[in-house]
């Protein structure tokens, strides 16, 4: 059963979350089975070499690995991340989605893809949410 009652909801609750909301995170889809995520690559998104920088690769998963999370049971916070960059992300925007593969009693393990608008697969990250 999902903490959130609409995606409104969520919205509303994840605007207090700064740091992603502020680097142009957002929530696009939320069900009980998995959340979507994207955000619009800007300038400010870019490292040294002109890619993506890997933190916002990272911030795009651990929002929606953050959403998915708290909608199984708030709050959760992470209590273990890891993260495998693919590939360079191509196009103007990418996209997270998280899915739950172990709800338990106080913890859960979620699975996050991002990628492009190719749909290429740019990381894989895997978090153990723990619930408060």
């Amino acid at each position: 059963m999902a903490v959130f009652d609409n995606i409104e909801d969520a919205r509303e609750y994840f605007k207090g979350e700064k740091f992603a909301t502020g680097a142009g995170m957002q929530i696009d889809e939320m069900t009980d089975e998995y959340v979507t995520c994207s955000v619009l690559v800007e300038e400010r998104h870019q490292n040294a070499l002109g890619g993506v920088m890997g933190g916002a690769i990272f911030t795009l998963a651990d929002f929606a690995f953050a959403v998915m999370v708290n909608n199984i049971h708030r709050p959760t916070v992470a209590q273990n991340i890891s993260i495998i960059f693919l590939n360079s992300p191509k196009g103007k925007k990418m996209f997270a989605k998280a899915v739950c593969k172990k709800d338990g009693r106080t913890t859960c393990v979620v699975n996050v893809d991002v990628y492009d608008e190719e749909d290429r697969p740019i990381a894989q990250f895997t978090g153990t949410g723990f619930k408060k």
